[in-house]
């Protein structure tokens, strides 16, 4: 571990003392207490106290009754740990995990499952589901924006296939945002910290029309300087600078309907995002083309060895400017016997970025940009039994369509001759201003219909089956060209160039129809204890390659590579659920095992041609774990929380995979990796914490005051598909800590120490292209202190 030896035993005993066991409990620093019961009078029911409520099933339920394996966190757990988005949120559900270098080139991962690591690709999809309000959101960087007035997260492992349908082969996060209300209230929230951070949240929300018509508004702005400085452009790189606002109108005029309609928008200017030298890996090619080599010919000395200098030398414009919106309408009627439900939405997602590729001061990839450009529309009727039946079952309909355009440019300097086509003698005129277009497009329609019921066999079991049809059809269009370099007719010159980037130009179409589902049991031995079963079939949809394609023996792209198969995913839970001493405590354990066949990652093909790293199929992939959660409601004062997870997943079979740099010679080639670590893969995690209340009184001032610590930990894992030795990330601690007190006048303040004891991690690595050696990434961040007011009324 890499802070002090003190910390690291102590957050080892706090973890090991908290944990017990669970799957499903709240990761909840405070008082576990979601989304209210529909029936008001619910609420006084003692049967209810310490019970957490999800929408895992499309319809409110304790979880500690839903046979999947989840956590929940509590919009107050977010603003106390200084959890801004799903990112940041890794640190309190320890089986999700974030990579995400830029918006666009973010993964997110369930189980280790989940995505392709490497560059994005426009024809494939996420296999973990982000859903806000019943709303399938497309676009994984959609998981950088800052959350706003979030009621509850809901991460959901395992296969979810049959209830939220697109891509949840991972698993998928639930997100619910706070409904506009009959009664007026107002929040707002300001923060101030290191790196010159500024956040504002504010919220107003209530009546238009009395018990008719209410609204709800929200508003989010965050802003703090780059923690990387550049020498060389005299500024602070890595910034934070975005903004985001969310409204609903709710209408209600009878007890049977409810409309409700939201809009959106968050957009993100910041300085970002740039990569720093992390090491130097030794390939396989002649010393004079490995990095040491290269770097001084063109005497070329990196700004620093160290990351955590956190000096960054690149020599043109970074940007990563991101905008999302949408809207949606939800109607709910209620027949009395059933409820009606649709969800008709629209959502786009546009992305600017501007890149130096190289990651250096040399002139090697002066330019690269692939601005994106997303829109989505989707409707879903669901039609759902109620009251507390025998059988309870939901049934509905699902479209879904999306348009996704690229429009990319690389432009090649002065010194990519010389970088990337090492001892070839060719002259800097080669590529200098050699310059790549890429242009695609890709249009996904997607048709579903589903089914799940539960079977109250008796007072004790419970029996959920559930099945989903799903027509999933693509249709793709790529267009590379290229322009510049120096003129030549010298044959070799020329195929070297092409070597780079050729123009080449292709279209492709899937259609997929897959069926997959459920069958879950639960046997309660009492109202507090139950155990559980699951068995699920997931479909992920083939994908189309929007990138560049290897090449045939008669150089014309391979259209046996444009296509990649579906992702099916078969995964078996068993769990235990309980509560204990009247609820004070929930405890939880969950095991699994997940088989995947034709696992979509990147790889290199090995056939003739120029060869290219593209997207493909891993013919199967294994995960074994098991998962235990813990929480409890104030004990003399006292809350305590703890999740930890084992995760063993392997390439089971990987026959053409992408090569590792330690073993790239002179030409690329194909390696087995089979049995090999997943990547993106701790094999063990874990977070736990404490929180201490009290009341007290400060003069006039009433109140409570509180403390609280949070740690989190990884071990160490592989951040690229290759498992290199050189992009393997060593394990990590971070320990949070915060202290407050919150008045019985409504308002609250706070003081934060997020990485309490300065751990040095890194977030992400990249080995730069040309395999010179050269490896980047980005340092986590570094200890920083923040200042919090908040008052509601």
């Amino acid at each position: 571990m890499i802070i002090g030896a003190s910390a690291t035993a102590f957050s080892r005993r706090l973890l090991l003392g908290l944990l017990c066991s669970s799957a499903a409990s709240a990761v909840l620093a405070g008082e576990p207490v979601p989304s209210a019961p529909t029936d008001p009078s619910a609420q006084a029911d003692a049967n209810l106290v310490g019970q957490v409520f999800v929408t895992a099933r499309r319809r409110e339920e304790s979880a500690q009754s839903v046979p999947i394996a989840l956590t929940v966190t509590s919009a107050e757990t977010l603003t106390q740990t200084g959890v801004n988005s799903i990112v940041a949120l890794t640190q309190l559900v320890p089986t999700l995990q974030v990579l995400s270098p830029n918006a666009r080139n973010t993964a997110l991962t369930i189980r280790g499952l989940g995505a392709s690591y490497g560059l994005a690709n426009d024809g494939l999809e996420q296999g973990v589901g982000i859903y806000v309000d019943q709303v399938y959101v497309s676009r994984p960087g959609a998981a950088t924006l800052d959350f706003v007035d979030i009621q509850q997260i809901e991460v959901l492992r395992g296969s979810q296939g049959t209830l939220f349908g697109k891509n949840t082969t991972a698993g998928a996060l639930n997100i619910t945002t706070r409904d506009a209300t009959n009664t007026f209230e107002a929040d707002a929230e300001a923060s101030v910290g290191s790196l010159n951070f500024r956040q504002v949240k504010a919220t107003a929300a209530g009546p238009i029309v009395a018990d008719k018509l209410a609204a709800r508004l929200s508003v989010v702005g965050t802003w703090r300087d780059g923690d990387l400085y550049n020498p060389i452009s005299k500024l602070h790189q890595n910034a934070r600078d975005s903004v985001g606002v969310r409204g609903q109108l709710k209408y209600a005029p009878t007890d049977r309907l409810t409309i409700k309609v939201a809009a959106d928008y968050s957009a993100q200017h910041p300085e970002c995002c740039t990569q720093v030298y992390v090491t130097v890996g030794q390939t396989l090619k002649p010393a004079a083309q490995q990095y040491a080599a290269l770097a001084a010919g063109r005497n070329y000395t990196v700004a620093s060895t160290n990351p955590y200098d956190r000096l960054s030398d690149v020599d043109d414009d970074i940007q990563a400017d991101q905008f999302a919106g949408g809207g949606s309408v939800i109607v709910d009627y209620d027949f009395g016997p059933v409820t009606l439900t649709s969800v008709t939405a629209h959502r786009n997602w546009d992305w600017e970025p501007r890149n130096d590729r190289d990651y250096t001061a040399l002139d090697v990839t002066r330019r690269s940009a692939n601005p994106s450009h997303q829109k989505q529309d989707s409707q879903e009727f669901r039609l759902s039994s109620n009251g507390d039946n025998t059988i309870n079952w939901t049934a509905g309909l699902y479209w879904f369509d999306q348009n996704v355009t690229t429009r990319g440019v690389t432009e090649y300097g002065n010194d990519a001759s010389y970088w990337l086509l090492p001892g070839a003698n060719s002259p800097d005129s080669l590529l200098a201003g050699y310059t790549v277009f890429n242009n695609s497009s890709i249009d996904t329609t997607s048709y579903a219909a589903f089914g799940q019921l539960t079977w109250k066999v008796n007072d004790r079991l419970s029996l959920t089956p559930g099945l989903r049809y799903t027509k999933e059809k693509k249709d793709g269009v790529y267009d590379q060209t290229t322009t510049g370099g120096s003129t030549t007719t010298d044959t070799t010159l020329i195929n070297r160039r092409l070597g780079i980037a050729r123009p080449q130009n292709f279209s492709a179409k899937t259609d997929d129809g897959s069926l997959s589902g459920q069958v879950a049991a639960v046997y309660a031995f009492n109202d507090n204890f139950n155990v559980y079963g699951t068995y699920s079939r997931g479909f992920k949809s083939g994908g189309i390659n929007m990138t560049a394609l290897p090449l045939n023996s008669a150089s014309q792209p391979s259209l046996s590579a444009a296509v990649i198969r579906p992702e099916k995913v078969s995964t078996i839970d068993l769990g235990v659920k309980t509560q204990w001493f009247d609820r004070l405590l929930t405890a939880n354990l969950a095991v699994f095992a997940t088989d995947v066949d034709d696992f979509q990652a990147n790889v290199v093909d090995s056939g003739p041609g120029a060869l290219r790293g593209y997207l493909a199929n891993v013919e199967k992939v294994e995960v074994r774990g098991a998962e235990l959660d813990a929480t409890t409601r104030s004990i003399g004062g006292f809350k305590l929380y703890g999740n930890l997870a084992y995760t063993d997943g392997k390439y089971a079979s990987f026959k053409n995979g992408p090569c590792p740099l330690e073993r790239i010679g002179t030409s690329t080639a194909a390696c087995d990796l089979s049995g090999k670590a997943l990547p993106g893969l701790s094999k063990w995690a874990g977070s736990g914490g404490a929180e201490y209340r009290a009341k007290t009184s400060l003069g006039r001032l009433t109140g409570e005051a509180y403390a609280g610590v949070d740690a989190s930990f990884r071990s160490a894992y592989f951040a690229d598909s290759s498992d290199s030795i050189y992009t393997r990330i060593k394990a990590y601690e971070i320990v949070n800590l915060r202290a407050g007190f919150q008045s019985d006048a409504g308002w609250e303040a706070f003081v934060s120490v997020r990485n309490a004891f300065d751990a040095k991690y890194i977030q992400n690595i990249t080995v730069v292209s040309g395999n010179s050696g050269l490896v980047v990434g980005t340092p986590g961040d570094a200890r920083a202190v923040a200042f919090t007011l908040r008052a509601s009324y």
